[in-house]
């Protein structure tokens, strides 16, 4: 065991509900405070010299400068494993161009696939690497990653094996989640039901035997997937143990009622989202995961959170990294945005990038400073909690702990 401390503020962010609005004065912050770690968890919080008063013979970690803790962030959206770049597509986006026009002319996500066919393995492991570090120097400890730039049997298992590899190496864990259901593949004889079909039979058997992921995606548009061949594929995904997760209200509506229905864990994007669509995952259990980075990489409207907590929704944040339409990654400058926009409280978006995020990857065992969790932390140089947000991500974590180990 060891004591890290003593820290000018700890903000735990236990004990708050997984559901609905929070306030400020509902979130605590201890002061002059340290951490009391065992191998990879967390055992007690308190003030630093009653657990130097009750640990008396336990090694202390001196934290000699005022930093404030927080837990380390959990990005529960990205598309970090691809190859390329997609600049082509941004100039001509903000020249007026709409997302489902680049794609038509052979930009969009199809661009993506082709480029990340060509390469190798390990030069995915690399480029995931690459981003998993620069989430990671910048608070996130646990970072789920998504196939789709595949699309064909070994690409895609490719990808997720590459994913698996960069999992050993990487300072955060990743989470990979299958998304091949990401577009109809050009180069597929077939319609979309047959590719569904095709990645129940060929893909699904090998994930799960080889253990390369235990969650689905599918993208539910009309430049996707329809609802009505979603709902079948996500239930026989489901049937064989998987978690789910929905691209879900990104452009139409219908793709957060295909999640909520289908049971799954989280629906994404939302920036579509209206009064019935809020008001059925307010009832749910199912995660509402804003992107703000992709309504700032396409230049439309961003997730209606304030209506969504209102409602009582649990919200989390992500960064939605991917190389066409939410390129810039930092998911702290993304949550300080959108809570500004969306009149979030400083505990709404602290929750949405850590326990409440966790929930979005049914992960129980992070996301605050508590006794039994993961010993993910992250501190700040200053001893004000709300510096890290009031900077909008320019204020950077300058120490970061993965399971009790100063990384």
């Amino acid at each position: 065991m060891k004591i890290i401390g003593p820290f000018t503020q700890i903000v735990p962010l236990a004990d708050l509900p997984f559901k609905g609005r929070l306030n400020d004065d509902a979130l605590t912050v201890i002061y002059d405070a340290g951490v009391l770690v065992k191998e990879h968890n967390i055992v007690a919080v308190d003030t630093f010299e009653k657990l130097r008063r009750e640990y008396t013979a336990t090694p202390i970690e001196h934290i000699h400068d005022k930093l404030a803790l927080i837990p380390g962030f959990i990005d529960c959206h990205t598309h970090i494993c691809y190859a390329g770049s997609r600049a082509k597509d941004y100039a001509s986006r903000v020249s007026g161009k709409s997302y489902l026009e680049i794609a038509q002319a052979g930009g969009g996500i199809w661009n993506t696939v082709r480029q990340t066919r060509l390469v190798s393995e390990s030069e995915l492991i690399h480029s995931i690497l690459k981003r998993a570090e620069k989430l990671f120097s910048e608070g996130a400890t646990t970072i789920e990653v998504k196939s789709g730039y595949g699309l064909e049997r070994n690409a895609e298992l490719r990808i997720l094996k590459a994913i698996a590899s960069a999992n050993q190496l990487a300072s955060a864990d990743l989470i990979s989640t299958c998304l091949a259901a990401h577009v109809l593949p050009k180069d597929f004889s077939g319609d979309e039901s047959d590719y569904l079909d095709f990645i129940i039979a060929e893909l699904m058997p090998v994930i799960k035997k080889e253990k390369l992921s235990g969650r689905f995606d599918i993208f539910v548009e009309q430049s996707a997937f329809h609802i009505k061949t979603a709902i079948p594929f996500l239930q026989q995904v489901k049937t064989a143990g998987f978690d789910l997760t929905v691209h879900a209200d990104q452009f139409t509506t219908g793709g957060s009622k295909v999640a909520v229905t289908c049971g799954a864990v989280s629906a994404d994007h939302l920036e579509a989202s209206g009064e019935h669509e809020i008001a059925l995952l307010a009832k749910s259990a199912t995660v509402a995961v804003a992107l703000p980075g992709a309504s700032l990489g396409l230049g439309m409207p961003f997730t209606p959170a304030r209506k969504l907590l209102d409602a009582g929704a649990c919200l989390a944040i992500a960064s939605d990294w991917n190389p066409g339409s939410a390129p810039m990654g930092q998911l702290l400058t993304q949550a300080a945005i959108l809570g500004a926009y969306e009149k979030l409280s400083l505990s709404e978006t602290l929750s949405a990038i850590t326990f409440r995020a966790a929930r979005a990857l049914n992960l129980t065992d992070r996301g605050a400073i508590a006794p039994g969790k993961i010993a993910d932390l992250q501190a700040y140089p200053t001893d004000d909690y709300r510096d890290i947000l009031y900077h909008q991500g320019s204020m950077k974590p300058c120490k970061i702990w993965k399971k009790g180990q100063q990384i």
